[in-house]
């Protein structure tokens, strides 16, 4: 079992900087993938950021690539995402998610879906205002 829990979003300016925390709890291990991804209202749930847990592999949403970096800790557990240079249509509900993977290939289109990934946190709102 895998709990996810977000934090460290808040209301910022156009250009600012957040930096979001995943903290996990249960067994994580070299099999998980960790996501972020982010939904605003009315829309579908959109990818942002993913990495393996050994953080060997990154994958990014063009619309955020050069803004946003994606980091783990893996003795804390814990996924980071860096947004620098943020924009007004940022602002959007993030969460974090893990994806378990053993047999499958390493893809961007497998990391970047959201069907894939298996536990959820509650999400962390991030506003950021002209």
């Amino acid at each position: 079992q895998v709990q996810l829990v977000e934090s460290g979003g808040g209301l910022v300016q156009a250009g600012g900087s957040l930096r979001l925390s995943c903290a996990t709890s249960g067994r994580i291990f070299s099999s998980y993938d960790m996501g972020w991804f982010r939904q605003a209202p009315g829309k579908e749930r959109e990818f942002v950021a993913a990495t393996t847990w050994s953080g060997g592999s990154t994958y990014y949403a063009d619309s955020v690539k050069g803004r946003f970096t994606i980091s783990r800790d893996n003795a804390k557990n814990t996924v980071y995402l860096q947004m620098n240079s943020l924009k007004p249509k940022d602002t959007s509900v993030y969460y974090c998610a893990a994806r378990y993977r053993i047999t499958s290939a390493l893809t961007f289109g497998g990391m970047a879906a959201a069907s894939g990934y298996n536990y959820w946190g509650q999400g962390t709102q991030v506003t950021v205002s002209s």
